[in-house]
């Protein structure tokens, strides 16, 4: 769609000049997320407070355009982009930090707080957020929100929705409603809070947040450990699990993804290592140390050739840096990536592998598998180029065969970067015709006129 200048100028009216923008260059900042889709918006709108928000979709709900909810744009499935036209509604001015309130372990955010920044900021008064995505260092709270981000930690403490204990949240009628509570217990009315966690900025726009915070460990011990064999790394997941120790985070890393790792940062990391698990436990000293030295026992025990604890938080920090650097790396392998974040129940991550590795010969695409073994949780990733019809094909067909093995397996075709436009067409693989009826339902009801974030999750 086209926006009317009449309405342009009443947007205008509502934000000041200052904060919207139809220039091009403008709209191209913005008409963008990780998956490298480009849909260019109407006009880039800059709110600073939820009155503001409120005036947008009172509007836009009377002049019928679309409005598309936007953090820093990390997100993978396209569910900040304006497909549909319209305008996007960028909340990184909402960027305080209202309060952390120390006696009742909890915060009271804005959703344009960049999260790795909140990290920080929490753990400088003895206290921990542990929803920690892989873009934390440049992605928002509201856009974790929006898609129920978790992270490697979340195996021990859970994802976003853990943690969200109430919302501001302005409907796309303009209406502004607070959901949830200040406290840890709290069970008057239905659970809004747990509906608009994960809605993909398609049933409000969230315009502050409370949050529950816990003690931050006194320690943390970080260990690789590496194996020449994909499936005995994979049977060491269900194993350490099974043996009553839960880490704090479980990572797994194929060969193509400690090459790419290698390519960006200096390491030692074994190169012909064909897995590596990252590990981490925390809590107090003693217990931690006697965690991870049980955990080296246990992986050695389990063929792992090359085991490394961490001996100081530098080294820590670096084996990190190694695991975030994977998926920006991965463009040595192909111009073009195909990102999927499967889950299966931790017992199957040895078939998923396995898999994942026949597909990889069956096709002979470059396929890159790392992520959240400890949850079940794989990244997993085909790089090729898209202007080359067959491999685009073949692709198509890997992703297809994957989604059917991971549900057969008991799993879900996406674990934290949501549906967008990306998973849409395989949605009827996993809800059934009845669910999604009702699922669609809500949104009819939230949003019937359909200006808030069309396009997204459902097709």
């Amino acid at each position: 769609m086209t926006l009317k200048s009449s309405t342009y100028r009443k947007l205008k009216n509502i934000l000041g000049k200052a904060n919207i923008s139809k220039e091009k260059e403008n709209l191209v900042c913005y008409a963008y997320d990780a998956t490298r889709k480009t849909f260019l918006p109407d006009a880039v709108l800059f709110p600073a407070n939820t009155k503001q928000v409120s005036l947008v979709l009172k509007l836009a709900n009377k002049e019928a355009f679309p409005v598309i909810p936007r953090g820093l744009g990390s997100g993978m499935t396209g569910g900040s982009i304006a497909v549909r036209g319209g305008v996007v509604l960028v909340m990184t001015r909402f960027n305080r930090i209202i309060d952390i309130d120390t006696n009742n372990l909890i915060a009271n955010v804005q959703p344009g707080v960049v999260t790795g920044h909140f990290h920080k900021a929490v753990e400088k008064k003895g206290l921990f957020y542990p929803p920690d995505p892989s873009s934390s260092e440049f992605s928002t709270l509201g856009g974790n929100m929006a898609e129920c981000a978790g992270g490697p930690r979340a195996i021990k403490y859970g994802t976003t929705r853990d943690y969200v204990l109430g919302l501001e949240v302005v409907l796309p009628s303009g209406e502004i409603i607070n959901t949830g509570v200040q406290t840890i217990k709290g069970v008057v009315g239905y659970d809004l809070t747990r509906l608009l966690v994960g809605s993909e900025g398609t049933l409000g726009v969230i315009t502050r947040i409370t949050v529950r915070l816990l003690p931050l460990p006194e320690t943390v011990k970080t260990m690789t450990a590496a194996f020449d064999n994909i499936t005995r790394a994979a049977n060491a997941v269900s194993e350490i699990i099974r043996q009553g120790i839960i880490p704090r985070t479980l990572e797994y890393m194929d060969n193509a993804s400690i090459k790419c790792a290698r390519s960006k940062i200096k390491t030692s990391l074994p190169l012909d290592a064909q897995a590596l698990l990252l590990l981490e436990v925390d809590g107090e000293a003693k217990e931690a140390k006697k965690s991870i030295e049980r955990l080296k026992e246990l992986c050695i025990g389990l063929g792992a050739t090359d085991v490394e604890i961490a001996e100081t938080n530098e080294q820590a920090q670096n084996l990190w840096k190694i695991r975030k650097a994977v998926s920006p790396a991965l463009f040595k392998y192909g111009p073009d990536k195909i990102n999927e974040d499967i889950v299966v129940p931790r017992d199957k991550i040895p078939d998923l592998v396995k898999k994942i590795d026949d597909l990889r010969s069956e096709t002979g695409l470059t396929m890159v598998s790392f992520g959240h073994a400890g949850d079940g949780n794989i990244h997993f990733n085909i790089m090729l180029d898209k202007k080359n019809k067959k491999e685009v094909e073949k692709a198509d067909k890997a992703i297809e065969a994957l989604f059917d093995y991971t549900l057969e397996l008991g799993g879900t075709i996406s674990g934290e970067h949501g549906v967008g436009i990306t998973k849409a067409p395989y949605l009827t693989k996993e809800i059934d015709p009845s669910t999604l009826i009702w699922m669609k339902k809500i949104k009819d009801l939230f949003d019937p006129n359909g200006i808030l974030n069309p396009g997204k999750i459902f097709m």
